[in-house]
């Protein structure tokens, strides 16, 4: 295991979630996971090394305005791909 193997960025989780939140029927894998990069390569990174840390160090408020942040991210990312895959100016 290298050291990389060790580190997470916490919004991956959080944006996998509000993609499952999302999620729609005739959403494919492919763009699930562009919608995924757009949305993780708008937020700032948050590095971790155990989960269990993250959460209970975390203040609830934080973790809500982190949750409302990629929602909205994840919306706006959900609308740049569907863009780019009609053609349209993005």
């Amino acid at each position: 295991m290298s050291l990389l193997d060790a580190i997470d960025n916490f919004y991956e989780r959080l944006v996998a979630e509000a993609i499952d939140e999302a999620r729609q029927p005739e959403d494919t894998e492919d763009f699930l996971a562009d919608v995924i990069c757009v949305a993780l390569n708008r937020l700032p990174p948050r590095y971790y090394r155990h989960a269990i840390d993250m959460r209970f160090y975390l203040p609830d408020q934080e973790l809500d305005e982190m949750k409302q942040k990629v929602r909205v991210e994840v919306a706006q990312a959900r609308d740049y791909v569907l863009r780019r895959q009609r053609g349209d100016e993005c």
